[in-house]
């Protein structure tokens, strides 16, 4: 749910800038938004493509002097998913396995 969550809005407000925009350098890099927006909903590169999410929108908090909002949240979102990995119904996990973390919290180990 958290890379679907970060992803559809990541795409979306990407492929809409991008309709609006006329220079070649700012529909780059909405080529380059939308393109990782999409590789997180399909949970291909997870922990790359959200680590990278989380520094564009970090760069994107910096640099803008609009409301940041979505920035910060998409920002949050990204780096949770970089450290949390792609989950169960991920193209990665079909790829490489799901990685699982238990933590015994037996006291006693005999």
């Amino acid at each position: 749910m958290l890379r679907v969550t970060a992803g559809i809005p990541l795409a979306v407000r990407s492929i809409l800038v991008l309709e609006n925009t006329p220079t070649f350098g700012t529909g780059i890099f909405q080529i380059f938004t939308a393109t990782a927006g999409l590789l997180l909903i399909a949970g291909l590169w997870t922990p790359i493509v959200a680590a990278v999410v989380g520094l564009l929108e970090l760069w994107r908090i910096i640099s803008r002097h609009a409301d940041p909002a979505s920035d910060i949240l998409l920002c949050n979102l990204a780096i949770a998913i970089a450290l949390l990995g792609p989950g169960a119904l991920s193209v990665d996990a079909r790829l490489f396995g799901w990685k699982r973390i238990e933590i015994d919290t037996q006291k006693d180990k005999r």
